[in-house]
């Protein structure tokens, strides 16, 4: 009977096209938007193309330092700024008069650099020429020292090299974040819509009562809803997963070299998933409670609202996190241990650990919200509208 009422009622959630599309298809655009846009975020303006305002009479020297540049194009104008202002280049450079005379003199010339901090390829624009122009002032101070007879060391008694505890690429921090957040999200939007449909849904079109005179328990029926909500926020977590890993690896750059996990691929796959079905039962059983608490499909939305956005929180608090600055209280957490052992198997790192621990919280909570999802559908005041 569990089964039958399980596969009819699993049926019924895709039957539906509208509940297909929010629960399969709008998780998967909206992942996939996110996929590319941080693929733009961490792309550098690597392959962007830039024009860069600077005065008729722009110094010919500082030009020539731009000469190796081939994505800058240096547009002359009598009022450079205007010309930004227009929105026809990113950034402006503007000289002191007689610049090149007060180099040769000695005297202290200035170099304005004007941008737009709101823009990305602005702020990218702005970057490189900073970097053009402490080569070319480098340069300078060399060759004044040479001719003075001393040493361009002088000017440089050391130098500081920076070296990463970890080998891993630096935005591998960000898909560490971005991957979860995708994860949590979608299986929440997949999974919402079938638990306020299957509750109260039943009660706002009077089948409730119906459903409650057939000779099945109410702890089957409320199992077998259960067991629905869980597997359709299971595939559509999974397929969410699938779709933006083939993304990530066939259509972007930067975020694929971000990954690398070596022969623990298959095995890190593996644990996702599972880790990513655990949380669905866990989602289920808390979208189970606030469906069986309202009174409408539109009241049940109401209070799943705030538990789809929980999965903001622990983005913001494990951003500034190291891998291996994670301890238990970050894995014993519901929620939050999602984004740390996915954050963990991003980086390659296979902690049995800390999966024990996240599988046995998400159990463990899941069983507790079910618990309490039990005893509201037994009592006639929270099921009969």
């Amino acid at each position: 009977m569990l089964l039958k009422i399980y596969l009819k009622e699993l049926k019924d959630c895709f039957r539906d096209r509208r509940t297909l599309l929010l629960t399969v298809f709008l998780p998967v655009i909206m992942m996939t938007g996110l996929t590319f846009f941080y693929e733009k975020m961490i792309s550098d303006g690597e392959g962007e193309n830039y024009k860069l305002a600077v005065n008729e009479s722009f110094d010919q020297q500082v030009a020539n330092a731009f000469n190796g540049v081939k994505n800058i194009e240096l547009v002359r104008d009598a009022d450079p700024e205007k010309v930004l202002q227009e929105g026809d280049v990113q950034a402006a450079l503007i000289l002191d008069a007689n610049f090149s005379s007060k180099i040769e003199n000695g005297e202290k010339a200035t170099v304005t650099i004007i941008g737009d901090s709101f823009s990305q390829k602005s702020s990218n624009l702005n970057s490189i020429v900073r970097n053009i122009l402490a080569i070319y002032e480098k340069k300078i101070i060399s060759e004044r020292l040479q001719a003075n007879g001393m040493k361009p060391a002088v000017m440089e008694p050391f130098t500081i090299e920076e070296k990463e505890v970890s080998n891993q690429n630096p935005n591998a921090s960000l898909l560490a974040m971005l991957i979860p957040m995708i994860l949590a999200i979608a299986i929440g939007v997949g999974a919402g819509p079938a638990a306020s449909d299957l509750f109260a849904g039943e009660k706002e079109k009077k089948t409730m009562e119906a459903l409650l005179m057939t000779p099945v328990k109410r702890s089957t029926l409320l199992l077998s809803k259960w067991l629905t909500i869980a597997t359709v926020g299971s595939i559509t977590g999974i397929i969410t997963l699938v779709v933006v890993a083939f993304e990530i690896n066939l259509l972007t750059e930067n975020l694929k070299k971000a990954i690398s996990l070596g022969d623990k691929a298959v095995l890190i796959v593996i644990i996702a998933v599972l880790v990513s079905i655990v949380y669905a039962m866990f989602t289920a059983s808390l979208l189970m409670v606030t469906s069986i608490l309202g009174k409408t499909i539109k009241e049940s939305q109401s209070y799943s609202t705030p538990v789809m956005m929980l999965a903001v929180f622990p983005a913001m608090i494990l951003a500034g996190i190291g891998v291996n600055e994670l301890s238990f209280q970050h894995f014993a957490i519901p929620i939050m241990n999602l984004f740390s052992l996915l954050k963990e198997l991003v980086f390659g790192i296979v902690n049995y650990d800390h999966i024990v621990v996240t599988i046995a919280s998400n159990l463990i909570s899941m069983i507790v919200f079910f618990i309490v999802g039990r005893i509201l559908f037994l009592k006639d005041k929270w099921v009969m509208n």
